[in-house]
């Protein structure tokens, strides 16, 4: 007898098609792999350039405070802080009111590489095929879904 035909049951919340969960997995990798080849040019990762956007807007942060603004933990940061160091765009500094704390600052040339990444966001918003509308809608559900899910 072949089992070629059968097909089990599937309830259909448990169907692949119905499932948000792939489709915001490869629309977040689409979305990274778009920035790679702009990020290149610059010799940094995408949680770096990430990093960097953070500072150049506040040019200064604690650890705690960059981890919480980018939802990444000391594990994840620590060694992309110390790359982005060796690399002469950060420095990293005992908090003076905190001695168990770091500050972390942008430095000259992390602050130059602004200039050169100034075009990125829009280059990439042009591969996405989505409108300004639904850029906004899409990270207004994205952020939904953060907050709600922690």
């Amino acid at each position: 007898m072949s089992h070629k035909n059968v097909k089990p049951s599937v309830p259909d919340h448990l169907q692949f098609k119905r499932q948000i969960c792939f489709p915001l997995y490869s629309a977040s990798n689409a979305v990274v792999r778009a920035y790679r080849p702009y990020l290149d040019e610059l010799k940094i990762t995408y949680l770096q350039y990430m990093v960097l956007m953070v500072l150049w807007e506040e040019q200064a942060s604690n650890v705690k405070t960059l981890g919480e603004r980018l939802n990444l933990d000391s594990g994840t940061l620590t060694p992309l802080l110390k790359r982005l160091e060796a690399k002469g765009f950060i420095s990293r500094q005992r908090d003076k009111t905190d001695e168990r704390g770091r500050i972390i600052r942008i430095t000259q040339s992390g602050n130059a590489l602004k200039s050169l990444a100034k075009d990125i966001p829009t280059k990439v918003a042009k591969k996405t095929g989505l409108t300004i509308e639904e850029h906004q809608q899409l990270k207004t559900l994205c952020l939904k879904i953060v907050a709600n899910s922690q």
